[in-house]
């Protein structure tokens, strides 16, 4: 809960009373290795906070390959953020790739954080925008490089996690074949 909190902090100031409100709305919950979060098709109705594991988000293409997009890995929110706002059916897929431990914040309970926190509002912006960019920028660098270029790109920025994900996901992720990918890892 402490590790949510001190990233909340980063975006805006949070007196004792609101922590206390902020961790009163957070309800724990767990997901097992392989479990989907989120389906696409379905209304996302609150938002989390990762605290432990691996979540991969995917989507079906017009063939039926499942393409991973990203991964999301601790101390990070998650939520399909349009259509959570909008109300609308996710078009993806958010499945763990391990075990994982999330805390959960329903629609109602940011809802009531927004109308109770002066500023609130302010702090779920700038931590979106945060995403955004973030998401924005693993997504460009991809666009110019090559197999190889995009594996080492992906092992600065995520260094832990290469191990930790099946090859199969990272190589969809990469945009390579999984044969490549065992390639590109031998000549490394």
């Amino acid at each position: 809960m402490e590790t949510l909190i001190n990233y909340i902090l980063q975006f805006g100031q949070l007196n004792q009373q609101q922590i206390d409100l902020v961790k009163s709305k957070a309800v724990l919950k767990t997901l097992k290795k392989e479990e989907y979060y989120q389906e696409a098709g379905k209304i996302p109705r609150e938002i989390i906070f990762l605290t432990k594991g691996i979540l991969r988000v995917s989507y079906y293409d017009n063939k039926g390959n499942d393409i991973t997009k990203y991964f999301m890995d601790e101390n990070r929110f998650v939520a399909d953020i349009n259509c959570y706002n909008q109300g609308i059916p996710s078009t993806e897929y958010v499945q763990a790739v391990t075990d994982c431990e999330y805390l959960s914040f329903s629609k109602s309970a940011m809802d009531e954080l927004s109308l109770t926190i002066i500023g609130w509002d302010a702090i779920v912006s700038k931590i979106t925008a945060k995403g955004l960019a973030d998401k924005l920028n693993r997504i460009s660098a991809m666009m110019i490089e090559d197999g190889t270029e995009r594996y080492l790109h992906f092992l600065e920025l995520f260094p832990g996690l290469a191990n930790r994900i099946p090859l199969s996901q990272l190589a969809s992720y990469l945009g390579i074949t999984q044969s490549s990918l065992s390639r590109i890892r031998r000549n490394i």
